[in-house]
């Protein structure tokens, strides 16, 4: 019986690299990257980028050859007590971002509650949130990506499915990323994959140790990351496989790693791929 050869489009923070977009695509282009996703450059976030940066932003990374997979806002890393009119103008803005750089996708969180709530007593508050930015995504003709970040309401597969279900929108899909959800106290594939497979569209590549929450080299930590990739690929899932190391340092708004670790956290990740039969470029 013949494998089937599946290829996946490998992209990467570029941010984590160096805050030079220049040193960003060299660094992922060598290490076979077809793509970048965009969170900041030359320091500044996606949500502040003024329109020539933009440009300037397209110009370096069409000379390179390399495409945007997403534009990785901070929408919803807020108090979920804030206007929803605060969020939807920040989105407003970085669509024009994500069209000028041809990009698809935006990644975005499902907000925080104040000290003394629960998830429960925001959930209404989350749920009318979700469905205005989905609602603006679907109208200008793109895709919002939630990411299972700790701390917000869809931390864990249970509220993501929730998130999921409730929006019921085309443009609200899923962001996976395994090292988040060990970070919770998931097992990610035992505890989470098929309940979101179907809303799966988009793969963050982290991996993280269960007892510290320490983030780690794909394969390393306690992520489970060779049974997703492997599940992954029989399922026939063909899209974006974007690296975020955050294996130097982590903080509020992202996460840096530098070339060389930036560099071990792709071999790691190349590797486990491999060894599924998941061709990377």
């Amino acid at each position: 019986m013949t494998e089937t050869n599946t290829v996946w489009s490998l992209s990467g923070f570029g941010d984590e690299v160096d805050p030079d977009p220049a040193v960003q695509a060299a660094v992922l282009l060598a290490l076979g990257a077809s793509h970048i996703e965009v969170r900041s450059a030359w320091g500044t976030n996606v949500s502040e980028l003024e329109p020539e940066a933009v440009e300037r932003l397209k110009a370096i990374l069409d000379e390179k050859g390399l495409k945007v997979s997403a534009v990785a806002s901070p929408i919803g890393k807020v108090d979920v007590s804030l206007p929803v009119e605060n969020e939807l103008a920040r989105l407003r803005q970085i669509i024009s971002v994500a069209k000028a750089l041809d990009a698809k996708y935006i990644r975005i969180f499902s907000f925080y509650r104040a000290e003394g709530q629960s998830q429960e007593d925001i959930r209404d508050a989350v749920m009318e949130r979700m469905s205005a930015l989905a609602a603006e995504a679907a109208a200008a003709g793109v895709v919002l990506l939630h990411e299972n970040e700790k701390g917000i309401y869809g931390d864990t597969p249970e509220r993501v499915l929730d998130i999921m279900e409730t929006v019921d929108s085309p443009a609200l899909r899923i962001a996976w990323d395994n090292a988040n959800f060990v970070q919770v106290g998931v097992k990610p594939y035992t505890e989470g994959y098929a309940m979101l497979r179907p809303y799966l569209e988009y793969f963050q590549v982290k991996d993280a140790v269960a007892a510290t929450g320490e983030v780690v080299p794909s394969g390393e930590g306690d992520g489970e990351l060779d049974a997703t990739i492997a599940a992954l690929k029989a399922d026939g899932f063909t899209g974006f496989a974007s690296l975020e190391p955050h294996l130097a340092s982590a903080h509020e708004l992202g996460g840096f790693s530098g070339p060389v670790a930036f560099g071990t956290a792709a071999r790691a990740f190349a590797a486990l791929a491999a060894k599924n039969g998941v061709t990377l470029n």
